[in-house]
């Protein structure tokens, strides 16, 4: 026992430590702690408080720290901080704090602390105030920093208690200690299980609101101003705008939040040198960025709005101010900032701007495309194969590992700039179609791969609606780009193979008509190549292509009358919103297709769709069939029965003359007259 005494006198230096384990190893240790008996005279726990001395001696030692034999004391650990404190147990305590601080430290502990229930002993003794309280809060900071979705999925409800008393205390305090609290309350807000979905999350974001509501309401110095946005813009990922409560005062609170976030970028991104900011303003300015586009957001919003129109014309200005400095800053990054994950986090948010506000700011948009692509390129040919994850919320930290998918964010932005001459033709020199072709190819991969994540496929999945858009744009504007660049003839092979097998899927229904609709519009434009005509993956691909477009409609009962109504059939009906517009101009490019295509017209007789189309016409009231459907009919019908009297046949032999006329189909009328 006099080793423990020298140890606890804290004069053991390395090298006699290591020789006190030689000697007497971790028997010695185990012992003293299932002891209970303790010697006459002395308390209860003395034996135990030895051995936990001793322990604490070998922790210190990190070869030891990780020993299974340490690994294996986590359990008594827990139990020690779960109990009542006395003061005789203190300086137990104070060797357990050792012990964990010591275990984080090693490879295996912090694993082995969150599966053997350590995160709830240390949010126990934190809830209590119990001796050591603040010990354990930095040790749960630090098992969180490590495996935050581990601790919240087996200690959900300790956390919850932690967070309660946090949120508590920062709506309470009235000095420093608010502020403080700040810069914690973050790493105890997850992003899953939301903490709406519960009574005690909610009652937690509602008293963060309020003491939020206190700070950002006052006249403040920028280092608390800085930890105030930082955590308006992790709640912001976690919960999006829910944490703030409709009215006039969350009104009032979410529009000087944007604006708080506005001013701060301008007054950082307008600097002389802006490239000369620090890691810690760079994580300001990124928390910033997360609330301009919860703003970006919040005005678009039709249903149960948050603002008013008065305070979403101020604040898109205000924003727009904001993306002038942006596009300033992003004008300066060189190719060494390339690396810089705030020049990715920058981007990002000017494609979530670029996705919705087209009109203002184009010119400076123009100017800094050429950077956008190159940027995206650079990042898309550097990353590897695991490009296209789709990045956990911005992560306002400093130093964390270069995202690699700018194009992500941008594609929605394109989209739209694609459909104006000057940026198309920007992007057309900068090389973007081929771009969007690799792009294209590698989310197909991502999407068609063994089963990956489901947030990793949807990803994927939009990413792929959404440059067929881009695509659909150029060949409508741009169609001698679309004969001349070789992209898109190897573009058109890729659609070929990729609709027979996505159609029968009957989850990726808007990815299919996005490919349906651009390969029949890019065969229209390519039909004299040798590759097109006649071949296999084309019968397919038009087979495919038939199916989609003959199956959206069918006859339904017309609740309002005795008949049947014409109606979007079942299985498109809930995408009909993202697929009709596309499905109208399919019927359109299959018109166009098939004079040039002479494996068409077969290819519809095989499929019946005439005579399904007949008895559809023929069975529905004409009042429920609109015009435009009837137009989208007749332009197929009519070059169906011009360019083949089988086709021609067909329709006379079910009563067309008869339907033609009830429709007032007149082309069709006079076609078949003829």
């Amino acid at each position: 026992l006099q080793v423990t005494k020298a140890v606890r006198a804290g004069e053991v230096d390395a090298k006699t430590r290591r020789q006190i384990f030689d000697a007497i190893g971790f028997t010695f240790p185990n012992r003293l702690l299932i002891s209970r008996q303790p010697p006459a005279g002395c308390p209860e726990h003395t034996f135990r408080a030895l051995g936990l001395t001793l322990l604490a001696c070998f922790c210190t030692d990190p070869e030891l720290a990780g020993h299974s034999q340490i690994l294996n004391k986590i359990p008594t650990f827990n139990d020690i901080l779960v109990s009542p404190c006395t003061p005789d147990s203190t300086s137990m305590i104070d060797d357990v704090y050792q012990c964990l601080s010591a275990l984080m430290a090693t490879a295996r502990g912090p694993r082995e602390l969150v599966t053997k229930g350590t995160v709830s002993a240390l949010c126990q003794a934190y809830v209590s105030s119990s001796y050591g309280a603040d010990r354990a809060l930095g040790l749960l900071l630090g098992l969180l920093a490590i495996a935050e979705a581990k601790c919240w999925q087996r200690d959900a409800p300790h956390l919850l208690a932690v967070l309660s008393k946090i949120s508590d205390d920062f709506l309470q305090s009235e000095d420093m200690t608010k502020f403080e609290l700040c810069e914690v309350l973050p790493h105890f807000i997850p992003l899953s299980p939301p903490l709406t979905q519960d009574s005690q999350g909610s009652e937690c974001l509602h008293r963060l609101y309020k003491g939020l509501s206190d700070i950002l309401g006052s006249k403040l110095s920028q280092s608390q101003r800085d930890p105030a946005l930082k955590l308006a813009a992790c709640l912001v990922q976690a919960c999006g705008s829910e944490w703030i409560p409709a009215g006039s005062a969350g009104s009032k609170f979410l529009a000087l939040l944007v604006n708080l976030a506005c001013v701060e970028v301008r007054l950082t991104l307008e600097e002389p040198d802006p490239l000369e900011m620090e890691g810690k303003k760079k994580e300001v300015i990124t928390a910033c960025y997360v609330l301009i586009e919860m703003g970006i957001q919040e005005c678009l919003r039709e249903e149960k709005p948050l603002l008013e129109e008065v305070q979403k014309m101020q604040l898109m200005r205000i924003m727009e101010e904001a993306f002038g400095a942006v596009i300033f800053y992003l004008k300066q990054v060189g190719q060494e900032e390339l690396q810089d994950p705030f020049v990715f986090a920058s981007v990002r948010v000017l494609g979530a701007w670029m996705a919705e506000e087209t009109s203002s700011l184009k010119q400076e948009i123009c100017e800094l495309l050429p950077f956008l692509v190159r940027y995206a390129k650079k990042l898309f040919k550097e990353s590897s194969p695991t490009a296209g994850l789709p990045l956990p919320e911005l992560v306002i930290t400093e130093g964390s590992a270069l995202p690699q998918d700018a194009l992500r964010f941008l594609l929605p932005g394109l989209c739209h700039l694609t459909a104006e001459d000057r940026p198309r033709d920007i992007l057309i020199s900068e090389g973007a179609p081929a771009l969007l072709f690799e792009y294209f190819l590698h989310q197909w991969e991502v999407l068609t791969s063994e089963p990956g994540s489901l947030a990793l496929l949807a990803s994927a999945e939009m990413s792929l609606q959404t440059t067929c858009g881009i695509f659909l744009n150029l060949v409508v504007t741009a169609p001698d780009l679309v004969r001349q660049d070789k992209t898109f003839s190897s573009l058109m092979d890729m659609l070929l193979k990729s609709l027979p097998l996505l159609l029968p899927q009957k989850d990726h229904l808007v990815l299919a008509a996005n490919i349906a609709t651009l390969g029949l519009m890019m065969a229209r434009i390519l039909a004299s190549s040798a590759a097109l005509q006649g071949s296999q993956p084309t019968k397919e691909f038009f087979r495919a292509a038939i199916r989609f477009l003959s199956e959206a409609h069918s006859a339904q009962a017309d609740p309002g009358s005795e008949g049947l109504a014409m109606a979007v059939s079942p299985a498109y009906a809930r995408a009909w919103a993202d697929v009709g517009e596309l499905w109208f101009l399919g019927m359109q490019a299959l018109a166009g297709c098939v004079p040039l295509f002479p494996s068409l017209p077969p290819a519809i007789l095989q499929a019946r769709w005439l005579e399904d189309l007949s008895t559809l016409l023929t069975r529905v009231t004409p009042a429920s069939v609109d015009f435009e459907l009837i137009a989208a009919f007749q332009g197929v019908l009519v070059e169906l029965a011009r360019a083949s009297k089988a086709c021609r046949e067909v329709i006379l032999s079910h009563h067309g003359e008869e339907w033609a006329n009830l429709y007032g189909m007149a082309a069709l009328e006079q076609c078949l007259s003829e």
